[in-house]
This record gives structure tokens, C-alpha cells and sequence, in this order.
């Protein structure tokens, strides 16, 4: 996608009104065309943007206009950044440009005033890059101050450092972890976790006691969940989840510093629950999250969609389907423009799945607002997401009675992933697929015995005992049955 409209899209309403005055203030000439160009890429008015220079030549006075008007928005958006955020690091930040810049200009007691204010929120926060700064300040210009204890100042200089070190270590592990996790997503890398988070650990010399803080700890978290959703099996990131339990409980006061990671920490914990069928432990980390989310607005924009995602989906399983699709719909219409289209596209196919085990075509409209290509989705939401979009997709196109075009999308997803799920040991998915040809070509076959034991046989391998695997698999069986998927999909999820 086009850089500078990408740019663009990142403002609001109010964003853009801003940005048209920061430009006229900027322009010199009568005749800049910065304004034009940008209200034309705004609405999409592409054919208005040829106009602008009529003359093949100005080609290049074209593109020279398209880096001005992309400079002029990054400074822009640098400039709005600092006026809106917030956060801790934009605070401290502040607070030490215009501490060095008082100290340079010999004003030293107004200059000790704000990096004091940058250093005991660096502290409190943790955040070792910026405390680095402050106490290189201090040491800089520690003649201008004669009660600085400069021994004491140097020692705690060094211990920061120290802390940086450790710091470093956590992020080069967690990098090259990520790249494995990579690997895993999107090449079917076969690898056992905990070996590796141990072998990483032993590789950047890293001990548990390092990893005990919200920050190591969200990203163990993360990893561990993705790992967990890519083998469909969360009982094997159960010591992380009672560990993570462990250190949140221990946690008697709540440090504002921490509350991103914590609000992540407390949706892997509710998430880890939810797949684990303990829905109602899922719900109260929920009700945690809605709590912190309280503290800070931008917080709550940021966790709003993916909390009432799982709010959502925790009440659909648990057999409260009108209120699920309520939560779900409600999110939609309240997400703000600012919303990720990964976030969006969650709740979509969340409502498709919700409609459609009730046999509601409304599933059809929903599935028709997920139209990027599946080389997208496996890009931005991964191969196990963009796979079950695609089964979900077959599945439905059947159910309303469209056997041909779910015929068509069965043979594409076999063309396009059986060498991939051969790959990375997944010959359960074809196995169901095979069943799923069989029933298209003779719908009647549902109810044969040699079909329903081999059904019921993949009802029993335990990473189909996944909430949404069993959603799969009850589709098929609500096929031989009088029932709807919906209620299939409940009666699997109490027997097993």
C-alpha cells in the first residue's frame, strides 16, 4: 500500500484539520499544491491527483511534491505525538530536553527541577534508557550543584548500567524468540518450547529471577499463547500461565508504570482460560482488565475490541449466544477509525462463526467484510487463522446450499495448503476435509455408520479437542442430526 496514504489513514478527523493548518502556516507560496495533493489521497480522488502536473516531464516535480508533503506529515505527526501521549516515556522525554537545555543556558535551579521530575519517573518505570540519560546529565553538570554527592551519583550511574545490561539481554532473547516463534507461525518449524525458552536463557545467560517483572513476563506470555494457539493446545503453557498467576498475586500494589503489560498479562491469563474452558475464570480476569482499563483512555482504546472479543466469544460457548453477538456487534459499531484492521477482522469472523452455527444467513455478510487476499491474512494474522477463515468459508458456502462454490474453495485450500499441513504434521485437517468431500458429494453419507466412526474417531485425537476444532467437527455432525451446529458444538464441549 501507497506509504503516504498509509500516513494519512493514521489521523483522525481532527488530526487532518490540524495537519491543513500546520501546512498553510508553513506555505510560503499562493501557488503550493502540498494542499491539493493532500486532499486528494485523502478522499481517493486519484484522478485528480494525475492532473496536478499535466506534463509527462514533471514526473519528478510530482514525486519531489509526494516526499514534501511526506516530510511535512512526519514532522507533523512527531509534533502531535508529543502534545497528545500521554505515557511515561513522553513525560520523562520532555522533562530531560528541557533539563539540558536550562542546564546549558546556566540555569541550573529550574534545569535540577525538571530532571528530577524525569529521573523519579524513569525510575518508577523502569525505564533504564532514559534514567541513563538523566544521571549522564546530572554527572555532566554536577560543578553547577555543590550538595551532589558525586560518589554516590557515579555508583548509581554504574548500577543502572548493570541494569541496561540485563535489560539488553531480555530484548536480544525475546528478539531471537520471536524470530523462532516466526518460523513456527508461517513454516511449520517443529520445535518444543520449553526447551527453547531454556536454551535461549542458557544462550544470553539470563536467570529466571531476571524474567520476574511485567515486562518479561508479558512477553513470555505472548510467546507462550502464540505457541499455544499454533498447537491448538494450551495445556502445554501451563507452568507459564500459574507462574505469571503466582507473580500478579504476590503484586500486593499496583504500579500505574506497569499497567500496559499487566493489561496484557491479565488478557493472556483470560485467554489461556477461555481456550481451557474455565470460562468462568476468563471472565473475572476480564472483569480485571475492564477495571485497569479505566486508568488511562488511551489504554482502553487500545485493549477495548480485543476485551470484548473474548468477552464475546466466552459468552457465546458458554451457551449465552444472544448476549455474545450483543457484545461482538457492539464492539464493531463502537471501534474507533484508528482501530487495526486485525482486530476488526476478528470480530468479523467471530460473528460469521456465531450466525452461522445458528443457521443464520446474517454469517454471510459478515464473511463478505473479510476480502483481503489470503496472502494478507496469512501475513498480518497467520497460516492457523487464515486456514480456519478458509474451512469456515467452504463450510458456510455449504450450508446455504452453495455446493458448487464450496466445492471450488475446497479444491483451492487443497492446492494451496495440503503441501503446507503434510509439512508440519497437520494430516488431521486433511482427514476432516476428506470427510467434508465425502458429504458434499452425498450429503446422505452423514448418517452411515462407517462415517460416523471415523467422525467420532477425530473427536478423540486431543488437539481436535480445541473449542474451536470442536466447532469444526460439530458442523459435521449437526449435518446427520436434527440440531443446529450451535448445539452440537455445546454437547461436544461437555463431554469432552
Amino acid at each position: 500500500m501507497d506509504q503516504l496514504i498509509q500516513l494519512i489513514d493514521l489521523l483522525d478527523n481532527q488530526d487532518k484539520q490540524a495537519f491543513k493548518s500546520f501546512l498553510n502556516k508553513k506555505n510560503t507560496r499562493k501557488d503550493a499544491k502540498n494542499m491539493l495533493l493532500f486532499n486528494f489521497l485523502e478522499t481517493d480522488d486519484l484522478k485528480s491527483v494525475q492532473k496536478l502536473y499535466k506534463k509527462e516531464d514533471s514526473k519528478d516535480a510530482y514525486h519531489a511534491l509526494r516526499k514534501r508533503l511526506q516530510d511535512n506529515l512526519l514532522q507533523f505527526l512527531s509534533q502531535r505525538t508529543f502534545e497528545s501521549k500521554g505515557n511515561a516515556g513522553y513525560d520523562i522525554l520532555r522533562n530531560i530536553v528541557v533539563g539540558r537545555f536550562l542546564l546549558e543556558n546556566n540555569l541550573p535551579k529550574i534545569g535540577w527541577k525538571c530532571l528530577d521530575k524525569a529521573t523519579a519517573r524513569a525510575e518508577e518505570d523502569e525505564q533504564f534508557s532514559f534514567l541513563n540519560e538523566c544521571l549522564l546529565l546530572r554527572l555532566q553538570y554536577a560543578h553547577l550543584e555543590d550538595t551532589i554527592d558525586l560518589p554516590q551519583l557515579m555508583e548509581r550511574f554504574t548500577e543502572n548500567q548493570e541494569q541496561m545490561q540485563r535489560e539488553a539481554k531480555l530484548h536480544m532473547a525475546y528478539a531471537f524468540l520471536r524470530r523462532e516463534l516466526q518460523e513456527i507461525h508461517l513454516k511449520g518449524k517443529v520445535v518444543n518450547l520449553s526447551a527453547l525458552i531454556e536454551s535461549t536463557m542458557k544462550q544470553f545467560k539470563i536467570s529466571m529471577h531476571e524474567i520476574m517483572n511485567y515486562k518479561a513476563l508479558y512477553q513470555l506470555l505472548y510467546l507462550a499463547n502464540e505457541y499455544a494457539a499454533i498447537n491448538q493446545n494450551y495445556r502445554l503453557i501451563e507452568p507459564y500461565i500459574l507462574k505469571s498467576y503466582r507473580y500478579i498475586q504476590d503484586i500486593s500494589k499496583t504500579k500505574e508504570a506497569h499497567l500496559y503489560y499487566q493489561l496484557y498479562i491479565i488478557y493472556y491469563l483470560a485467554n489461556y482460560h477461555f481456550r481451557s474452558r474455565q470460562f468462568e475464570e476468563s471472565l473475572a480476569f476480564l472483569q480485571q482488565m475492564e477495571e485497569l482499563m479505566q486508568h488511562r483512555k488511551s489504554y482502553q482504546d487500545q485493549f477495548f475490541l480485543r476485551h470484548e472479543l473474548l468477552l464475546g466469544l466466552n459468552l457465546h460457548f458458554k451457551g449465552e449466544p444472544e448476549n455474545a453477538i450483543q457484545v461482538l456487534e457492539a464492539a464493531l459499531q463502537n471501534a474507533s477509525n484508528k482501530a487495526s484492521q486485525e482486530d476488526i477482522d476478528d470480530l468479523n469472523i467471530s460473528l460469521c462463526m456465531c450466525y452461522a452455527q445458528h443457521n443464520q444467513d446474517t454469517c454471510l455478510r459478515y464473511l463478505a467484510k473479510l476480502g483481503h487476499t489470503d496472502h494478507w491474512y496469512e501475513k498480518k494474522l497467520g497460516m492457523l487463522w487464515t486456514i480456519r477463515k478458509n474451512l469456515m468459508e467452504l463450510l458456510i458456502h455449504a450450508q446455504f446450499d452453495n455446493i458448487s462454490l464450496a466445492n471450488s474453495r475446497l479444491q483451492s485450500f487443497k492446492r494451496r495448503y495440503k503441501s503446507y499441513l503434510m509439512q508440519i504434521d497437520e494430516e488431521r485437517v486433511l482427514d476432516f476435509l476428506y470427510l467434508v468431500e465425502k458429504y458434499f458429494q452425498n450429503p446422505d453419507i452423514v448418517k452411515e455408520p462407517g462415517f460416523q466412526k471415523r467422525l467420532l474417531q477425530m473427536l478423540d485425537i486431543e488437539a481436535n479437542q480445541d473449542i474451536f476444532n470442536l466447532s469444526f467437527l460439530g458442523w459435521l455432525l449437526s449435518r446427520g442430526q436434527k440440531k443446529t451446529p450451535y448445539a452440537c458444538c455445546l454437547e461436544l464441549l461437555k463431554k469432552r
